[in-house]
């Protein structure tokens, strides 16, 4: 066996038992950082030995950089090294030298080092440092590992020489805000990187990255000793350090690859690993996932690293300035207990918050209400940070803190960054303790991408965005509305409260209603407004339901709508709310046609309201009316929509606006006459398909008109479903010729500028897809998400006879995957099941649909039963 051989023979067996140990270290991570150092010492001992076996001279230096300089290795990380080269050496020139690097290099991966090199002399180094902040990141963690020691002084002496502290503060504060946002400035998604994201690893090690570049310090006892962090400071910051790593370390293990993100997949087994169990909620409901917990942890760890960083950088970016000069101190008193420093809130004492506790929230109403604040100062937070056991329970009864944090709810400027900032510092969840137990509450319903409390805060963000002038193109509609509204307080309110009960099982909605009635008794809110917000809180989730499940278009639906909403009042509040709140879900859940229909909801509800009782015949006759005017507005035959009108009943023109109705006749009125029973006997009968580009401005709008025939529906979709487009909606009708009329609304990705190839695709495609004899093909499994495969929701599916007993209304929830609703439509199809209305919901990764249906088989229960069976196996993902 080559020497080389027993060499990495030894290293894996070494490796392994290293890991072990971490698989087996406390779930608090003490003891990982000893493991991660002989790790790393381990693998200084192999590479000592390969440079030998390479046949070095003493003239080249092998130096440790970037995580590995600092002389910590995580089981899957990269083995960063650099060759350092004398002034004097080329391995362009010197084939001795370049056969020494390739046999070195060859040796390490042979040898089971995942190794990440490079290669420069002296000049380079200090060259490529200057220009590039990341290669001078990397060469600022620099350990000597063997060769020439000389040559790594001179090195590093010419380094440090060129470093500019300060200019290096400021490059990587910068850089961690890209970082930052790239990740959304949260540290709560659902699949964060504990390394990258923010609160994550990454943002503790530019703390030392910036500390040992100035010269303070390459530890955090060394900040202590500065000055710069306390005592407590430092030990939160090792014991959550400690917690991220094993995390992170834990990752590279069960993933047997360099993995960073906690994603579903793996969270499962992390948790495992950690030893947590799934615990269940007080009421016994409702189970808390082992992943959930794990979860929480990681949220608070990342919470309390984020306060953390933001202390010490301001102190090491105020020791810097010092430094340099340049640091103009500017205060402005602003009471007895703050200053404003350098546009920055500042405690004039330490000790201020322990010997007047009501200044912790009068910190929060100063920030909205002093003119140039950007922030609060280092002295501030950390004073926050060390008084959270004052804030406990007879500090959240005390009536002026509560006097306050109402304020803070009423100021008419910065209320989402008070309250963002309020849940940063801790103070949000210590003050409203039903808050602090949604902080980190994961959310597997596969359409919300935050946990609860990020959820809760994006909300509230939209609902502010309707009042401020600034964002007025965003929704123009509920800016409008927001302007004539005149306690914003009470939606805010609302915001804050109405999934703050999530996670405990039972009605998060009825649950919230009771807690958020109970603060508003505490905090003397005025009864009118009170019930206001109990009512937002309880019925959140009932505008959406209505306009996405339900038909519109039937009186019934608006006249029980307007019944439960009560007054304008409330209907004008649960819009807003409704409209923030899928909005705050992900970006993916809100689309122009979820606004529209919302729109339709308030604005019917709106005049029933308003006295006016639905009149189905005056509805369709002031829609014909102003079909009449568009049709005349694009020089159409006069009474030419005549032949096309007459074959259509009530239902039609209560389903299509008039804009619908128009185009609708454009397009038809001239091949109405055509159609007879011959060619409908003869099955000649072409379809016309045309498309648009939806009035809403996003995806097609595409109309259907052929002989009408039982599987229509499911070519129709698995045509869409093969083209790469999504269903958002479709009303299905069909003439008294015979003819079906069905108009749907898609989306794709694939939308391109020239979109008028695009509507010619769809239209030649879809005719040859409906002409098409033959039978249906079978449809196909579509793959399914990650989070889809780790979180699945049980399908479910409901069956049952419209309140007049004239149809059918079927309702399914599932996982979506790429072709769901062909496969729903082909079972409807086999049984002979006709469609008059579908009402497609895709929120996330979630679908919930609903079809309103007629056929013979519904009559039978065998029959029924043995479709809804069909059903469940089709959604099965």
């Amino acid at each position: 066996m080559s020497d080389v051989s027993v060499l990495r023979d030894k290293y894996r067996q070494e490796k392994q038992a290293l890991w072990t140990h971490i698989e087996s270290s406390n779930a608090s991570g003490r003891g990982l950082k000893r493991t991660l150092i002989r790790l790393a010492h381990l693998a200084d001992a192999l590479l000592v030995q390969l440079w030998s076996n390479a046949g070095f001279n003493q003239g080249e230096a092998l130096i440790g950089v970037g995580g590995f300089g600092r002389g910590e290795l995580f089981p899957s990380s990269d083995v960063d090294v650099l060759v350092l080269l004398p002034d004097t050496a080329n391995t362009e020139e010197s084939s001795e030298l370049k056969a020494k690097l390739e046999i070195f290099i060859g040796s390490c991966w042979d040898s089971g080092l995942e190794i990440g090199s490079s290669v420069r002399n002296l000049k380079d180094c200090l060259i490529e440092s200057e220009k590039d902040i990341t290669v001078q990141t990397s060469l600022l963690e620099s350990r000597f590992i063997t060769g020439n020691r000389t040559l790594f002084k001179k090195f590093w002496q010419g380094f440090c020489d060129a470093m500019d502290p300060y200019a290096f503060f400021v490059a990587k504060t910068l850089e961690m805000q890209q970082r930052h946002n790239k990740f959304e400035n949260t540290p709560y998604s659902l699949e964060p990187n504990c390394k990258e994201s923010p609160g994550g690893l990454r943002d503790l090690q530019i703390i030392l990255w910036v500390s040992k570049a100035a010269g303070l310090g390459s530890n955090w006892d060394d900040l202590a000793k500065k000055g710069l962090a306390t005592p407590l400071e430092v030990k939160q910051i090792k014991r959550n350090e400690a917690v991220l790593s094993l995390i992170r370390a834990r990752l590279h293990l069960l993933a047997k690859r360099r993995e960073d993100r906690l994603v579903f997949d793996l969270q499962h087994a992390l948790a495992e690993s950690f030893g947590y169990e799934a615990k269940s909620t007080p009421d016994g409901k409702h189970k808390q996932r082992a992943s959930e917990v794990l979860m929480r942890q990681y949220y608070w760890a990342a919470k309390a690293v984020t306060q953390l960083n933001q202390i010490l950088l301001l102190n090491i970016e105020a020791h810097l300035q010092a430094e340099r000069g340049d640091l103009r101190i500017e205060v402005r008193k602003i009471n007895e207990h703050f200053n404003d420093k350098n546009g920055l809130i500042d405690v004039a004492q330490d000790d201020l918050y322990q010997k007047h506790p009501h200044a912790i929230l009068e910190t929060f109403l100063l920030y909205q209400q002093t003119q140039g604040v950007k922030g609060l100062s280092a002295k501030t937070l950390r004073a926050l940070y060390n008084v959270r056991n004052v804030m406990d329970a007879n500090f959240r009864r005390d009536p002026i803190n509560r006097q306050t944090f109402l304020k803070i709810m009423q100021e008419g400027e910065g209320i989402t960054h008070a309250l963002r900032l309020m849940n940063q510092t801790s103070v949000l969840g210590r003050y409203l303790w039903v808050f602090r137990n949604i902080v980190g509450q994961m959310q597997h319903d596969l359409f919300h991408v935050y946990t609860v409390d990020q959820h809760i805060m994006m909300v509230l963000r939209n609902v502010r965005r309707f009042f401020i002038a600034d964002h007025a193109h965003e929704y123009p509609f509920c800016s409008q509305l927001a302007a004539g509204w005149d306690k914003p307080y009470v939606l805010y309110i609302a915001a804050l409260f109405h999934d703050i009960a999530k996670g405990r099982g039972g009605d998060h909605s009825q649950l919230g209603m009771r807690e958020v009635k109970l603060f508003c008794k505490q905090h003397n809110i005025p009864a009118e407004d009170a019930k206001l917000i109990s009512f937002l809180v309880g019925e959140h989730l009932t505008m959406s339901h209505v306009a996405q499940k339900e038909d519109l278009s039937d009186p019934d639906v608006i006249a029980a709508f307007a019944k439960r909403v009560g007054n304008e009042r409330h209907l004008t509040a649960l819009y807003l709310l409704t409209v923030a709140d899928i909005r705050g879900t992900s970006p993916k859940v809100w689309n122009a046609w979820k606004g529209k229909l919302l729109e339709d909801l308030y604005r019917y509800t709106l005049r029933v309201l308003g006295g006016r009782a639905p009149d189905a015949n005056a509805e369709i006759e002031a829609r014909k009316r102003d079909a009449l005017i568009e049709l005349a507005l694009h020089s159409e035959p006069h009474e030419g929509h005549k032949a096309l009108w007459e074959t259509l009943d009530v239902g039609y023109f209560m389903r299509h606006d008039a804009s619908e109705i128009a185009w609708h006749a454009r397009q038809l009125s001239r091949h109405v006459n055509k159609v007879n029973a011959i060619d409908l006997a003869n099955g000649e009968a072409k379809s016309i398909v045309r498309a648009r580009i939806s009035p809403l401005g996003e995806g097609l709008q595409v109309l259907v008109y052929t002989a009408d025939q039982t599987d229509l529906f499911a070519r129709i979709c698995g045509y869409f479903d093969q083209a790469g487009f999504s269903i958002l909606d479709a009303k299905i009708h069909t003439a008294n010729n015979g003819y079906a009329l069905d108009t749907f609304q898609v989306v794709t990705s694939l939308l391109p500028e020239h979109y008028r190839e695009l509507m010619t695709m769809v239209e030649s495609g879809l005719s040859a897809t409906i002409n098409k004899k033959g039978e249906l093909p079978p449809p196909t499994k579509g793959r399914v998400s990650r989070r889809v495969k780790n979180f699945p929701i049980a399908p479910r599916i409901t069956l049952h006879p419209d309140e007049k007993a004239q149809s059918w209304l079927l309702g399914i929830s599932a996982s979506d995957r790429l072709g769901l609703l062909y496969s729903v439509a082909t079972v409807l199809a086999k049984h002979s099941i006709s469609l008059k209305l579908a009402k497609i919901s895709t929120l996330g990764e979630r679908v919930e649909d609903t079809f309103l249906i007629e056929g013979s088989a519904l009559q039978h229960n065998r029959e029924q039963i043995e479709i809804e069976t069909e059903l469940l196996q089709v959604l099965q993902a």
